[in-house]
């Protein structure tokens, strides 16, 4: 159900966030239930999050497979992957 932005859309998420920290850091525990709860309450409150994997997290995973796992999860839009960061993005409902 995760639906696709438009570039528009992607870009206006990638100039919002460029210059900000990340504001949720996956450690070396990885993608946890807490995580992820987290990540849907950011995403309610301020549609757009940045998010960075430790490398420890990694383990064999790329960014980008956990990236995809997350944004399924908490039904967010993949804005982008750079390295170890990723950013999400999740309309407001009306």
């Amino acid at each position: 159900m995760v639906s696709e932005i438009t570039s528009r859309t992607k870009r206006r998420v990638k100039r919002r966030l460029s210059g900000e920290n990340p504001t949720i850091w996956i450690g070396k525990s990885g993608v946890t239930q807490e995580i992820v709860k987290e990540i849907g309450k950011q995403l309610d409150k301020r549609e757009m999050v940045k998010i960075k994997i430790l490398e420890s997290a990694l383990g064999e995973n790329e960014a980008k497979q956990i990236a995809l796992r997350i944004s399924k999860q908490t039904e967010a839009s993949l804005v982008e992957v750079r390295g170890h960061t990723f950013m999400l993005y999740k309309r407001h409902k009306k």
